[in-house]
């Protein structure tokens, strides 16, 4: 699977850039090659346009901001959120006509991101609990490009067999090669996931702290939940992670975890932490084939696999759904 060749991936919501990012001024984010102008509009809600001027095709995000309108660097053309040219400076009396405008894309902000959705969304962003009790604190950790396919990195993040090999260096041991007591279910969009492994350190470096607790949730197509527990009863470390698809072979790694408040927990350790442990996958996972095949007889699998099985049939079935929905209009 290659997420070009599907148009139903442009119907996921993913979180393009930080909002922290736009204060700066209009920013370029190029989603499943869709080349986008992302900036502030009046009200400091995040909005998306297509990078391209209607006029003479300058790249609206190399411009600049104002009243909430971003501005064409080449002939000062404005534009608005919805797309719509409000001026021309070289003609201030007139009234710039429906058809000079450039496409707008859905855009909103959630746990400080911009998210956007190329075509009608099948499904609302997901809603992470934790983000929104305000039991937690949000730390963004991680906002780079990797060269891998985004569901290799989601299949990635629920493989409990590999810690013992590639995460010996943090967390993983050669004496817990599986996990134990897992429970995986099928939801519409999704599917949540359980299990425990035994750990040779906890994020918060607990000494006694040496089995994972896992309750997770994966959102198609590319955004996973993960609340990591210890049988110590020490403070929980929750990460989400979403791969916003660049193209084919790169994807945009977003990562941010959720930190219990009043614990007296130092984040920057646990950010410490989860860049070694994202590293070591980094180096693995670019290895990996960007084409991810959907059939489960396209590569050999192993009973620890199933999380992977799972996302690949929920995402064969909703591509298989769209194309028929489209085959029939």
């Amino acid at each position: 699977m290659l997420v070009m060749n599907h148009p139903v991936f442009r119907r996921f919501w993913y979180p393009v850039i930080p909002i922290e990012h736009l204060k700066a001024g209009p920013q370029r984010f190029e989603l499943l090659g869709q080349a986008l102008a992302l900036f502030l509009d009046e009200q400091g809600a995040p909005a998306a346009l297509e990078d391209r001027c209607c006029h003479r095709s300058a790249r609206l995000s190399l411009g600049k901001i104002g009243a909430g309108y971003v501005a064409c660097p080449y002939h000062g053309w404005q534009y608005r959120r919805d797309g719509q040219c409000v001026l021309m400076p070289q003609f201030p009396e007139r009234v710039p006509g429906p058809s000079i405008r450039v496409k707008a894309f859905d855009c909103q902000e959630r746990y400080g991101y911009a998210w956007v959705a190329l075509d009608e969304p099948l499904y609302e962003i997901p809603r992470i609990p934790e983000a929104e009790s305000g039991a937690f604190a949000i730390v963004h950790e991680f906002y780079e490009t990797w060269n891998v396919a985004g569901l290799r990195v989601m299949e990635n993040e629920l493989d409990m067999a590999h810690p013992g090999f590639v995460h010996l260096g943090t967390f993983g041991t050669p004496d817990h090669l599986l996990a134990r007591d897992t429970v995986v279910q099928e939801f519409d969009g999704g599917m949540t996931y359980t299990s425990r492994i035994g750990v040779s350190v906890a994020h918060h470096a607990q000494e006694t702290a040496n089995e994972r607790v896992l309750d997770c949730t994966w959102y198609a197509p590319f955004m996973v939940r993960i609340r990591i527990n210890y049988t110590d009863g020490g403070p929980p470390h929750l990460i989400v992670n979403c791969q916003v698809p660049i193209a084919n072979d790169r994807t945009q790694f977003v990562q941010f975890c959720l930190i219990e408040q009043n614990r007296g927990i130092d984040a920057d350790k646990v950010v410490a932490f989860d860049r070694a442990v994202t590293l070591e996958d980094k180096g693995v996972l670019e290895t990996t084939d960007p084409d991810v095949p959907l059939d489960p007889r396209a590569e050999r699998h192993m009973t620890s696999d199933e999380p992977g099985i799972v996302m690949r049939r929920v995402l064969k079935r909703i591509i298989e759904r769209e194309e028929r929905a489209t085959a029939a209009e």
